[in-house]
């Protein structure tokens, strides 16, 4: 071969560049898998255990009101046993002095704007005493806030305060939802516009001993804070806006909260960055059933006894078939109550478990085959390499 046409890129007679290092080649066998299983099993098993454990501690009280406004009664009706889930009860069977939760609707007239709203009056009655923290969630079913469009419809700038006018929220993430009538809206986007919007009330725990245990005169308030609700670092993202009152209109869903759905000097713009209702909205869901923290009470303990709770119903939910419901709770070791991490390690900590018995008997009742096959095959390797050689 001439020089001209002696390769140019030829690699290198390196162990590396001809591919000749050394490499590990492990045999699985029976014997070598199985005590991996069992390592699993042995840790998997009693963590789900533990979680398991803590998550039953946990009280839980669940009601979906979705259909207060057509299937409760303008008196206390009980409300069918489909929509309540009370961890605190482990039969289904309910004490004779403990009643089933009622409900009745009725309809009340809301400020600014004089509008006529149903309102839901709850009734139940609380089991175990919940220690605080006890947290009050509202939670949805079939809310996709994880699709894409919707979790990127808002303006970042306008939410840190900016004031972005007309074209640049057309440009950005708002855009069929930045204007109405030509005003802009304050906070824009389908994220904002869609908030959750039902008004729940605090607890009243009932005399039920008094004359007339439901007129709420000699009952006593449980209050729930709104402070402290929202993620950590939720207030940084946001800012107090700097438009002014007139060049801007709240969202359409939100008409009710401003008279004429406009904003005044008595009925301002929210501030972001302190409204933590909104912070919690904001940080959308990944999957399409979720709750939200509306309320929590840290010092005071949610003592045995009846409870009544009423909730201003706006919020839509049955046109695009979804359920809505309060959940009044305490925490578990890795947050609210959800049973499904400390059984789903269980049941991996219990498939490797036998996965792993299932192995170390084979291993154990099969190894001589194993050898002698092994045994065998080498033989015939061996006697193939005397015959080449003669």
């Amino acid at each position: 071969m001439t020089e001209a046409t002696t390769p140019k890129r030829k690699p290198g007679n390196s162990a590396f560049k001809q591919q000749r290092l050394s490499a590990c080649q492990p045999i699985i066998t029976p014997k070598t898998v199985f005590p991996i299983f069992i390592a699993i099993a042995t840790i998997f098993s009693p963590l789900g255990g533990v979680l398991f454990y803590f998550d039953d501690k946990a009280l839980e009280l669940s009601i979906d009101y979705t259909h207060c406004d057509t299937e409760a009664l303008f008196e206390f009706s009980s409300i069918p046993v489909k929509y309540v889930t009370d961890s605190m009860i482990k039969s289904k069977s309910i004490p004779e002095n403990q009643q089933h939760p009622k409900w009745k609707r009725s309809s009340i007239t809301i400020l600014p704007n004089n509008k006529t709203v149903t309102q839901c009056s709850i009734l139940f009655y609380i089991h175990k005493e919940m220690k605080p923290p006890v947290y009050l969630y509202y939670r949805l079913t079939n809310f996709f806030q994880n699709e894409r469009g919707y979790a990127r419809s808002l303006d970042t700038d306008q939410l840190k305060g900016k004031a972005v006018n007309k074209d640049g929220l057309k440009r950005g993430g708002c855009k069929n939802l930045a204007l109405y009538n030509n005003t802009i809206i304050y906070p824009c986007g389908l994220l904002a516009n869609s908030m959750f919007n039902d008004t729940i009330g605090n607890l009243t725990l009932l005399d039920l001993n008094a004359p007339d245990a439901l007129s709420l005169s000699t009952n006593i308030t449980y209050n729930f804070t709104y402070n402290g609700i929202a993620p950590p670092g939720a207030a940084a993202k946001y800012k107090p806006t700097t438009y002014n009152i007139s060049q801007i209109r709240p969202p359409l869903n939100w008409e009710l909260r401003y008279p004429n759905g406009t904003y005044t000097a008595d009925y301002p713009p929210i501030d972001p960055s302190t409204d933590e209702h909104f912070q919690v909205w904001m940080h959308t869901a990944g999957l399409p059933i979720f709750r939200k923290t509306y309320g929590i009470n840290e010092t005071t303990p949610l003592q045995v006894g009846s409870y009544q709770i009423n909730i201003n119903t706006v919020f839509p939910v049955k046109g695009y078939g979804g359920t809505k419901s309060i959940v009044i709770s305490t925490p578990s070791l890795v947050g609210g109550k959800h049973p499904f991490p400390g059984i789903a390690y269980i049941v991996v900590g219990v498939l490797c478990g036998i996965i792993g018995i299932i192995l170390a008997v084979e291993s154990f009742f099969n190894s001589n085959k194993r050898r002698d096959r092994r045994y065998a095959a080498m033989q015939i390797g061996n006697s193939q390499k005397n015959i080449d050689s003669q």
